[in-house]
């Protein structure tokens, strides 16, 4: 079975704690022997995959299957289309665990257009009255620890808001925020189909 969560902000995607303050999954009511498949960070929200199919894992975010993710960020300050190109060359960030540079792999990045109208979350985001925020969309292939974050701060254009807005062509759609449903055969095409 695969679940497909919306998971909110300020909630791990584990189910033990983890001696910090944020919930965990444990409290979704989701049924026993299913895992996340990868993680969105506490302060990330949106499309969360969990299963109970062992070999997931690795079909669905190891970088050489190229398995396409989706993510909108609410960043401060609008970014040109030079910094756009940057992130979707590739781009160097620090890797956080070892403090080495290393480069991310080749993406999509674009200015969303028109800029989506997304409910406020709660906590709300840090606001700025003489800085401007928008959205952009980046498309990756790879998942490097807060790796869209990292991206954003390179290029001068910190995130304030992330959120995952799908997995192959699977779309986060209209699951409520803190809610899941399980997958049927559809939705499974469209996660494994490749965009």
């Amino acid at each position: 079975m695969i679940l497909a969560f919306h998971k909110p902000y300020g909630v791990l995607s584990q189910f033990s704690p983890d001696g910090s303050l944020h919930r965990t999954l444990a409290e979704f009511g989701f049924p026993r022997d299913v895992y996340p498949i990868g993680r969105l960070d506490a302060d990330s929200e949106g499309l969360l995959l969990l299963s109970d199919e062992v070999g997931l894992n690795t079909r669905l975010l190891d970088p050489k299957f190229g398995h396409a993710r989706r993510y909108w960020a609410q960043v401060e300050r609008i970014p040109s289309e030079e910094a756009l190109e940057r992130l979707a060359a590739g781009i160097s960030i620090q890797d956080q665990r070892t403090s080495l540079k290393t480069k991310t792999r080749p993406c999509r990045a674009w200015l969303l257009d028109p800029q989506p109208d997304i409910p406020p979350r709660d906590p709300p985001i840090r606001i700025r009255k003489s800085v401007p925020d928008c959205w952009v969309g980046l498309e990756l292939t790879e998942g490097k620890n807060r790796q869209v974050r990292r991206m954003t701060a390179a290029i001068g254009h910190p995130t304030l808001r992330l959120i995952r807005m799908s997995i192959g062509n699977f779309l986060l759609g209209e699951i409520a925020s803190g809610t899941w449903r399980e997958c049927n055969a559809e939705d499974r095409g469209m996660i494994f189909q490749q965009i």
